[in-house]
């Protein structure tokens, strides 16, 4: 049996990529457009709907930023690629089919479960995760029928200042009537009408040069309608560790913040609601009254710098108790186990060298498979990071294969993988699939006047694409 590089003209690699958000795109793109590399991509996707975080975490008053699925469908409908939706890994497919039936296999699942902070009164009524709260305004099918009841609260304080807490609070803060052509979810558009809520809390662990979120969402808190940024002067006063951070190593970004922060304590305004930034500041207690939130404790803290010369918080034992009527956990998220694929629970993501699957922390190599994007760094930073991280994990894969020889594609090897889902009586989705749902959701959103009206649960896009297909 002859044999060829892997990947090339003769003998193009077969490349499965679990998870068809960001970092699965752009795994899928690099390969695809590779000079001198040749490559047939199956994608896999858990839900009836592509594009992961983009269509799902992405606030729908960031419809720019949503503009980048323009690209994915271009990818998507690459003759060289599948899309093969409703599948799960550990389901419907197992690790093991699919480097039975592929060269290479690239897991690009994201991080999906919210961190917890870990405190007493995390299971009150009236505190949601980040999670919960952007799966609700985004109409994700994992949260369909989620409810965060703001007709009866006045205030709502969010544990953490990250760009997720900053987007939570932007859309609990601003005027419905701002929303209403975007795509948000009907449901949650409704709620924000009947809103009673009067202030919105964003508490940061340390001061405010080291806040998380990017000073583009900050400008963009600062420039909304009826809404007024409160800082704290003593808040906005500049420590001994953080001016000695500002000094050194510290990001272009902390400077931009904390003059913003600054000019926001110096001019105090009214208005319909506030967005009240709490710096120095941690969550170590949920209070409740009839099984519902009431308050929440925070402790304060000092900024001390670590051995890297970091501003770290440090707890001084002196306590407060902050009224609320809801909390909601911005912490971060996690990466989950994947069934069949060794984890690292210390960081939460899979095992891996610059890309290559280990077959534990600190391990060696497993033959042919990588991870991308928060699967494999964890939940940092912008989705651009983990684009980045999948196109040079995709990159790893191109140098590896080139030092593969292997025999030629079996008969029928295009065939293998749809036949075996078949088999166990899978219904997947294919992109012409989704495109029909795609069409549907911006004919509905055409006729309200907005940008697309979605299909809020799985269920319903399935019972929809099996109408189409009869039809």
């Amino acid at each position: 049996m002859e044999e060829a590089r892997l990947g090339s003209e003769t003998r193009p690699a077969r490349v499965a990529i679990v998870g068809a958000g960001p970092a699965g795109f752009s795994a899928a793109e690099t390969l695809l457009k590779a000079h001198g590399f040749r490559a047939r991509v199956d994608l896999f996707e858990r839900l009836p709907a592509p594009y992961g975080l983009v269509r799902g975490g992405v606030a729908p008053d960031h419809q720019q930023v949503k503009s980048v699925m323009r690209g994915f469908e271009r990818t998507a409908r690459h003759p060289a690629l599948r899309f093969f939706g409703n599948v799960q890994l550990g389901r419907d497919l197992r690790v093991e089919d699919l480097t039975a039936h592929c060269d290479c296999v690239v897991y690009a699942t994201g991080a999906e479960r919210p961190t917890a902070l870990g405190i007493p009164g995390e299971d009150l009524e009236g505190v949601y995760s980040a999670a919960q709260v952007v799966g609700w305004y985004n109409a994700h099918p994992d949260h369909c029928g989620q409810r965060i009841c703001l007709d009866r609260a006045t205030r709502a304080a969010i544990a953490g200042n990250g760009n997720v807490a900053i987007d939570v609070a932007r859309l609990l803060a601003r005027r419905p009537d701002e929303l209403a052509a975007t795509d948000i979810a009907e449901d949650a558009l409704e709620e924000l009408r009947q809103s009673t809520l009067r202030e919105v809390l964003l508490l940061g662990r340390r001061g405010p040069a080291q806040a998380a979120f990017s000073p583009h969402e900050l400008r963009e808190v600062l420039a909304l309608r009826d809404v007024a940024v409160a800082v704290d002067p003593a808040d906005a006063e500049l420590d001994e560790a953080s001016r000695l951070w500002l000094e050194g190593g510290a990001p272009p970004s902390a400077a931009r913040n904390l003059e913003m922060l600054r000019q926001a304590a110096a001019r105090p305004g009214a208005a319909a609601r506030v967005l009240r930034c709490l710096f120095r500041v941690s969550p170590v207690e949920i209070l409740g009254s009839g099984g519902r939130v009431r308050a929440v404790r925070l402790e304060r803290n000092v900024l001390c710098l670590d051995d890297a010369g970091v501003p770290r918080a440090r707890a001084t034992g002196e306590f407060i108790e902050v009224e609320t009527d809801l909390v909601i956990v911005a912490a971060g998220y996690r990466g989950v186990p994947l069934p069949g694929l060794p984890f690292d629970a210390r960081r939460a993501l899979i095992p891996n060298d610059a890309g290559r699957v280990l077959d534990r922390a600190g391990g060696a190599p497993l033959p042919g498979q990588y991870a991308a994007g928060w699967a494999a760094s964890g939940a940092v930073s912008l989705i651009g990071n983990s684009v980045a991280h999948a196109k040079k994990t995709a990159e790893r894969l191109m140098a590896d294969a080139a030092e593969r020889s292997v025999g030629p594609l079996p008969d029928g090897f295009d065939q293998d993988l749809p036949r075996l889902l078949a088999e166990r009586g899978v219904d997947f989705v294919t992109f012409e699939d989704w495109l029909r749902i795609d069409r549907l959701e911006r004919e509905r959103g055409a006729q309200r006047g907005r940008v697309r009206c979605k299909v809020p649960s799985a269920a319903e896009m399935l019972r929809l694409i099996r109408e189409q297909r009869s039809a």
